[in-house]
């Protein structure tokens, strides 16, 4: 999550105590310790409704919140984007996410994100997820495709939030990486945090949180694999970063591939293909999306490679 100036941030610490408050944060906003500090020291973050230090020791069940400083004149306005919607009823809305499509707002990005096109295109949105993230329940990276789940009301926000913080909603994805896994199917079970020297990048740290990665796959090529991958935590670029440990980088990402070897994709060729989760009605939903014909054509080019 990126902080965004104006927007107020609030989170439920749902782990066992045992890290400060400001690298608790670090791993769930784009921001430096500096950064953080001073949002700290300048009583822009609570803990309980009350102002605390840097150092304070998160407890199971502590209210943070973050209260960003308002940018002038901010404007958040409908924008006539092209958006696939693949579902939508009084509560929810599941869309189809193109690659290169930043999902919500933030410093540099007032115009041409998911959320102009949302207001564009919905009626109703929730504004639980904050200002500048109306409706946006979970997201994905802008170069990442496939689908997303928005909520229509402030209930249906809460309802299906509290479903994702307990595991519920089931996310699969497609993706190409670069060699041939020994192994047809496996679990990583690696910490991620925060880069110790890129702040821009996520990291295998033995002081991260726990993120689980479960993959199989699909089909083997000579010099690559397409896999299936489900999250069962949903940490920061937790896909990439956990095939990149492994030694077997999604093809494309310009994070944590390889510069060669990329079969001419410009991004990562990531794709959320499946959702499941419990509408609040309590009915059970299943979506599918198939790539786009980019995505499909890059694997059929890993598949002739003699």
């Amino acid at each position: 999550m990126t902080g965004k100036k104006g927007e107020c941030c609030q989170f439920t610490v749902t782990e066992e105590p045992g890290s400060r408050l400001d690298l608790w944060l670090s791993e769930r906003l784009d921001l430096t310790r500096s950064q953080l500090k001073r949002l700290i020291d300048g009583h822009r973050i609570k803990v309980n409704g009350e102002a605390v230090k840097a150092g304070y020791q998160v407890k199971q069940g502590d209210q943070i919140t973050v209260q960003f400083p308002e940018i002038r004149n901010p404007s958040l306005s409908p924008e006539p984007i092209p958006l696939e919607i693949v579902y939508e009823d009084e509560a929810l809305v599941v869309i189809n996410k193109p690659k290169g499509l930043v999902v919500h707002v933030g410093a540099g990005h007032f115009r041409g994100t998911l959320v102009n096109a949302l207001l564009a295109q919905v009626d109703q949105l929730a504004e639980g997820a904050g200002k500048y993230r109306p409706g946006i329940v979970h997201r994905l990276d802008k170069d990442t495709s496939g689908l997303m789940l928005v909520a229509k009301t402030n209930e249906s926000y809460a309802y299906l939030t509290k479903q994702l913080q307990d595991r519920l909603v089931k996310r699969v994805y497609v993706a190409l990486v670069q060699g041939v896994l020994a192994d047809s199917e496996g679990t990583i079970d690696r910490p991620m945090g925060r880069h110790p020297k890129d702040r821009k990048k996520m990291a295998v740290v033995p002081t991260g949180r726990q993120a689980q990665t479960h993959f199989s796959v699909q089909e083997r090529f000579r010099r690559h694999s397409l896999l299936k991958c489900s999250l069962v935590t949903g940490r920061t670029h937790q896909i990439r970063v956990h095939l990149a440990s492994i030694h077997h980088p999604i093809v494309g990402d310009p994070l944590y591939g390889r510069k060669r070897d990329n079969l001419g994709a410009e991004t990562q060729m990531l794709h959320a293909y499946y959702l499941g989760l419990k509408h609040p009605s309590g009915r059970f939903l299943e979506f599918e999306a198939r790539p786009d014909q980019e995505f499909l054509q890059i694997v059929e080019k890993a598949r002739k490679i003699g």
